[in-house]
């Protein structure tokens, strides 16, 4: 069987989606796109049982779908969806001293997230995560 398209071209669909998240979020580098990404997407992952969390995983693309389960400690407490702006500080507090993540860093990750891959896709899986998933990944 063939490599498949979608991890031939990871690195390139990633570098394409870091640069889209950080000219939407107003950041100046790669690096601090990074931190704004990873911080989403950890914060998501708090929010999730396991199950929930490989299922949102699979219809991320690849470099990413690596990121959300990187360092993951699953026996970490499970947390309740809160509002954007609780969130949004729980961005901010990863790396704080190297994270330049605006307020609207949620969805400022998710619009470049819809960009890079099927909407629909993406859509159908929040609409299994327990209430306040889709919300959160609205552009």
């Amino acid at each position: 069987m063939p490599i498949p398209l979608d991890l031939q071209h990871a690195t390139e669909a990633f570098d394409r989606f870091l640069a889209d998240a950080r000219d939407t979020a107003g950041l100046g580098t790669r690096n601090q796109a990074y931190t704004m990404v990873d911080g989403v997407l950890r914060v998501f992952r708090r929010r999730l049982s396991v199950e929930e969390a490989i299922r949102f995983a699979r219809v991320l693309p690849p470099v990413l779908r690596a990121i959300f389960v990187a360092d993951w400690d699953t026996a970490e407490p499970r947390r309740p969806f809160a509002d954007r702006a609780a969130m949004t500080a729980e961005v901010q507090d990863l790396r704080r001293h190297h994270n330049f993540a605006p307020q609207t860093a949620i969805a400022d990750v998710a619009a470049a997230l819809r960009r890079a891959m099927d909407a629909d896709k993406l859509d159908r899986v929040l609409a299994t995560l327990p209430a306040g998933a889709a919300e959160y990944w609205a552009a």
